[in-house]
């Protein structure tokens, strides 16, 4: 079963939900659907999976629908080679849009996104803005990067020559992230082991090179249009509640991006964590997540 992760999800610490799939154009996409009620969804980055969001799903299930996709190349979810699939983000919100066709959640749509959550959500909730009741932003964007922010050199580095080698041979991009997307304290072993374990060999890396390779930086690269479009319709989101959770010690979605952020939504309720980084609902899950929680009660569907 070449490209399919077939550890099961025994082993992962607070990761004891069960798992569901759902085949799009012939690939598998795992997801978890806990609970009951309006529906919540959740959209990780790279290089992450689902997992990211276990403790915010354990603290919502009891009251809300909580459907949190595997990109197809991420997590549990099949890791077709290049040549079988698109790893393009036209093809992500094509595919987030028939996922949830399929589970039947469409309507009343509160969006939880996270770095590449967040363009790959934005541009399907600026393309169905009657379908998104609340917004969840954590360190990430919807827009081209800030004129004033430079490409960060790790992102140089593994977009370069050298990056196949070591994104795919060596797990950098993964590794590094469960070491420095969190600045408040060491992550715990078993859960850096657990960010890591579906990429765990040259073919399951796939997307998390992609991912990088993917991002589009200058008018002509594969995405540039799509974003310019995304960024374009972000007014027809203004009227929406939204909540920002911000690690300030994010190396990549910084100070620069946040501004934007306010800029477009100057009515987002914001909360900044001065000592957190890029996995923010990791190093701050104690506050963030009964944050999220008032959040969504004090705005009902």
């Amino acid at each position: 079963m070449e490209g399919r992760w077939t550890g099961g999800n025994v082993g992962f610490p607070g990761y004891e939900f069960a798992s569901n799939f759902a085949e799009i154009d012939g690939h598998r996409l795992h997801y978890l659907d806990e609970g009951q009620g309006d529906p919540v969804v959740m959209l990780h980055g790279n290089p992450n999976w689902s997992y990211y969001y276990r403790n915010l799903v354990r603290a919502l299930k009891d009251r809300y629908r909580c459907l949190v996709p595997d990109h197809i190349g991420c997590g549990l979810s099949d890791k077709p080679p290049g040549d079988r699939y698109e790893y393009s983000l036209a093809r992500r919100v094509a595919d987030l849009e028939a996922w949830l066709d399929r589970c039947g959640a469409n309507q009343n749509l509160t969006l939880v996104v996270h770095d590449w959550g967040g363009m790959i959500g934005m541009a399907y909730a600026t393309a169905h803005p009657d379908r998104i009741r609340r917004l969840v932003v954590l360190n990430t964007a919807a827009f081209h990067l800030p004129q004033s922010k430079p490409v960060p050199w790790q992102l140089k580095l593994a977009r370069g020559p050298f990056g196949a080698f070591l994104v795919r041979g060596f797990n950098a991009f993964s590794r590094g992230a469960v070491r420095l997307c969190v600045t408040r304290r060491p992550m715990p072993p078993d859960v850096a082991r657990s960010y890591c374990a579906p990429y765990d060999s040259w073919s399951h890396r796939i997307a998390v090179h992609r991912f990088v390779q993917d991002i589009p930086l200058k008018p002509g690269d594969r995405g540039f249009d799509l974003v310019s479009t995304v960024a374009s319709r972000l007014e027809l989101l203004k009227s929406i509640p939204m909540l920002i959770g911000w690690g300030d010690r994010d190396f990549v979605f910084d100070e620069h991006f946040l501004r934007e952020w306010q800029s477009r939504f100057p009515n987002a309720e914001l909360h900044r964590f001065p000592d957190c980084g890029h996995y923010v609902l990791e190093d701050a899950a104690d506050e963030l997540i009964p944050l999220i929680n008032r959040f969504l009660v004090n705005h009902p569907v």
